[in-house]
């Protein structure tokens, strides 16, 4: 590789912190290295690469190399900020007949769910993990089948079940522990989508709190490594979200082009990042309307809901289509922006920043919306630092970071980017910092359609080479969506690894619970702005009294609305 490699002062950092440990080296691109390393160093390495050199794991996932190496690999990837920004993939090789590795959890607490999904869908046991239940594999699920290994199984056939009872067990870690056993459900309180919570409360106090997710995981990486071409999983991929599926295709888009070394036009990469900003508005301008709604401020809920309609059209206008674009293809894009249609998206662009200034107005001075924001659902900045939060979670706790600006695609190198961050790092901090976003992304989209290069949408003509990898990433609303993908024979993938922001943020909603009531239980999470699936109830555990009740979601949703100082009372 002709370019300057970047990163190349951490691998000569850790080689002299840890002689002899670096086994093999190699660049995907000028800015992604990866390093396989002995096994027996993985978290002396990895913590020291987090905590002394200023990086943050941004995914954590399995490969199973047994036809190539003749071993399974576990890979942790870095997103080295301090200094010359880069991605340092760590990878280790896993005895495939002692499949087990040193856990990093204890170390860097970041790495715990991407440990026990590693377990669940590999086999592969991280020595040392402190929490060792199942992460995304039912409760009725085979001990002994693992779903992305190659020889495991027919992605269309869902073993029979090993039990009729749930066995999850939920941890209680500040409350009473004689008050552990909990009663089961999949439920959630903001009711999106799927998900079995458990606040365990003093009164109306919440000490502490657990949940469950994945209650419909698609097992998609099963289904593109198995039956996809590259471009038909540019189509999955797009579908990976409703909300941000337009980032998650352009990061797998991206991953291919990286591992391939396909330059994609300046045209076709600048379309892309309009697209992005136009996706992150009706995102940002969804989450803001709902918060309203939390608070009992039903006509901001309805005021922002109108005003993201014009994001909707803008996407219509210049994609065909309100959502799910489907423009994305491995080395471009399908389709050009007409002048008629950049004049009209600016036009609502303009109209959208006038009323946008106006809601936010009247939002921050509404007297409701402080009194149940402030202090509320703090994430403390250290917690976000250990566990590698991103997005508008991570930024509103005073961590500035955000991959359009560390990890910049072409298109985003060309646009004036404004990062935001607060230091509040409670629900009105992030509220904050999506108003902020909403107009950089406004002036974002001007800029772009007013600058859009000439040239071409798509390079052609290139070929797929088995078994090269590399990142693909895009800053999602919610944070950076992170794919990884190794190419393989037959063309199609050997392995894609696709990480929404959401996942990132999860594991510290259980710190941002605590110390709050339970009427702030929606607010919290959906300050989150989590992405995951529905139900409409949710579970209540009273440590002092020892009982439990079953709330619907209409009547904890009366409840909060209907809080003191509410102006609804």
């Amino acid at each position: 590789m002709s370019e300057e490699k970047l990163g190349q002062h951490y691998l000569t950092a850790l080689c002299q912190a840890f002689p002899g440990v670096v086994l093999e080296e190699g660049w995907q691109t000028k800015d992604q290295l990866t390093i396989t390393i002995k096994i027996n160093a993985l978290p002396d390495v990895i913590a020291y690469l987090y905590y002394q050199q200023g990086g943050w794991l941004s995914v954590l996932f399995g490969n199973d190399e047994r036809k190539l190496c003749g071993h399974y690999a576990v890979y942790y990837v870095l997103s080295m900020e301090q200094g010359s920004k880069c991605w340092l993939t760590v990878r280790v090789e896993v005895d495939a007949d002692k499949p087990e590795f040193p856990s990093v959890t204890p170390r860097v607490p970041a790495a715990v769910w991407g440990e026990r999904e590693v377990r669940d869908m590999y086999g592969l046991i991280p020595v040392g993990l402190p929490d060792e239940r199942r992460l995304v594999l039912p409760d009725d699920w085979p001990d002994d089948l693992y779903p992305l290994r190659k020889d495991s199984m027919d992605y269309r056939q869902r073993p029979a079940p090993t039990t009729d009872s749930e066995t999850y067990q939920f941890i209680n870690e500040l409350g009473n522990k004689k008050n552990n056993v909990l009663p089961i459900g999949p439920l959630h309180v903001t009711s999106d989508e799927p998900g079995h919570f458990r606040l365990f409360v003093d009164g109306e106090n919440i000490i502490d709190a657990d949940y469950r997710l994945f209650y419909v995981h698609r097992g998609m990486e099963k289904l593109a490594e198995t039956r996809m071409g590259y471009n038909e999983v540019t189509f999955l991929s797009d579908r990976v979200c409703g909300i941000c599926g337009f980032a998650h295709s352009t990061a797998y888009a991206t991953s291919i082009e990286n591992a391939m070394g396909i330059l994609v036009p300046e045209r076709a990469q600048m379309i892309r990042a309009i697209l992005l900003e136009i996706e992150r508005l009706h995102s940002h301008l969804l989450n803001l309307g709902l918060a309203c709604h939390f608070v009992g401020f039903d006509s901001g809920f309805m005021q922002f809901f109108r005003v993201r309609e014009s994001s909707m059209k803008m996407a219509e206008i210049l994609t065909g289509a309100r959502k799910t674009y489907g423009l994305n293809l491995i080395g471009g894009i399908r389709r050009d922006l007409l002048k008629d249609d950049m004049k009209k998206t600016r036009q609502l662009a303009q109209q959208m920043r006038r009323e946008v200034q106006e809601l936010v107005e009247i939002l921050l001075t509404t007297p409701n919306i402080e009194q149940r924001t402030v202090g509320i659902g703090r994430l403390d900045p250290q917690v976000a630092r250990d566990f590698s939060n991103v997005g508008p979670m991570v930024r509103a706790s005073g961590h500035a970071r955000d991959t359009r600006r560390d990890h910049p695609f072409i298109g985003y190198g060309l646009l004036p980017l404004e990062v935001h961050s607060e230091q509040g790092c409670d629900v009105l901090a992030r509220l904050k910092v999506r108003i902020n976003e909403v107009f950089t992304s406004l002036n974002m989209i001007d800029f772009g359609l007013d600058n859009l290069p000439a040239g071409a949408l798509m390079v052609e003509g290139f070929s797929y080479i088995p078994h090269r990898f590399a990142l693909g990433f895009t800053e999602a609303p919610r944070g950076d969506d992170i794919h990884w993908s190794m190419t393989g024979d037959n063309q199609k993938l050997w392995r894609w690894r696709c990480r929404a922001a959401t996942y990132a943020n999860w594991p510290t909603l259980r710190y941002m619970l605590r110390g709050n009531t339970v009427s702030d239980a929606p607010l919290i999470i959906g300050s989150l702005d989590p992405c995951y699936s529905c139900t409409d109830r949710m579970t209540v555990v009273d440590v002092r009294k020892k009982k439990s009740q079953v709330v619907p979601y209409k009547e904890l949703e009366r409840y909060s609305i209907e809080r003191k100082n509410s102006p609804l009372k």
